[in-house]
């Protein structure tokens, strides 16, 4: 077995694990802690970022299963990019797959993390976090290699 599939399935595992055991803390004891700039704050995002989709509440958990499993599907076909990119990809599928398990296990997605200092945001989890910073090496990579590749051409 290649070294980047080794790796991705240590991270998934662990990443996926300890999102799950955090959300799990959240869920059965009352961990809420107030501060005056974030609080640990328990709540149920029944949609999408900032509760977009909402509405779709009991056919969102199908809709992105389909979504990874059209992934999957991808990155098998298109092996070289799960290769290029396996490190964000593990951490898009952990956050993703723990906020799906959410769906399934409490109903909606176990957001804990509130920033109110200054403005009040959405109230997020530590899957969010990790699928924002696979999305921020992505978009790195990208543009990296596009500069790579006009350099090329001059």
């Amino acid at each position: 077995m290649r070294r980047e599939l080794v790796f991705f399935y240590i991270l998934f595992t662990v990443l996926f694990t300890l999102d799950q055991l955090i959300k799990y803390g959240f869920a059965h004891f009352d961990w809420d802690v107030y501060g005056p700039y974030m609080s640990l704050q328990l709540a149920y995002n029944y949609g999408v970022a900032f509760s977009m989709l909402s509405f779709l509440e009991e056919y969102l958990k199908y809709i992105q299963l389909s979504v990874v499993f059209g992934a999957c599907i991808y990155l098998y076909k298109n092996k070289d990019v799960f290769y290029e990119y396996y490190f964000p990809i593990s951490l898009l599928f952990a956050g993703g797959l723990s906020n799906i398990l959410d769906r399934f296990t409490y109903g909606g997605v176990v957001d804990y993390l509130y920033w109110h200092y200054g403005f009040d945001f959405a109230i997020f989890n530590f899957a969010d976090v990790i699928i924002d910073i696979a999305v921020v090496i992505i978009i790195y990579k990208q543009i990296k290699s596009s500069k790579k590749e006009e350099s090329k051409q001059s």
